[in-house]
């Protein structure tokens, strides 16, 4: 059940998809969720924690990129929202992509913070 304290997620203007002539794809705007433990974590932990909720469901997803960082593709098949999911200094990350709406980053946040005894604080970067 959603809690009346539960942060929204609006998305002020989703990204927009670019194809460049010189092949692959580039997003103009951006937008970026921080949610943030009050309980320290490292960043193995906390990936730990995420992982774990993307393995409950109900999403599909893949850390398939090699960077120095958990950086997950994340689709929701309940909501049908698709979204990066990175962690990083103590924080998981939420990038916004074309197919994003605030059902899917709210679900996403509702799992975390009942998956651990800390309290989350979210902030917003971007446009």
């Amino acid at each position: 059940m959603a809690d009346d304290d539960d942060p929204t997620f609006a998305i002020p203007t989703p990204p927009e998809r670019r194809y460049p002539r010189g092949g692959g794809v580039e997003y103009e705007g951006e937008t970026v969720f921080s949610v943030r433990p009050t309980v320290d974590f490292d960043d193995d932990a906390l990936a730990a924690v995420v992982e774990s909720v993307l393995d409950a469901g109900p999403y599909r997803y893949g850390d398939w990129f090699d960077l120095p960082m958990p950086l997950y593709l994340v689709h929701d098949d309940d909501t049908g929202d698709t979204f990066r999911v990175a962690v990083r200094d103590g924080a998981v990350e939420f990038h916004v992509l074309p197919a994003t709406d605030s059902a899917g980053l709210r679900g996403l946040y509702r799992r975390l913070t009942d998956a651990t005894d800390s309290s989350w604080s979210v902030t917003r970067k971007g446009e």
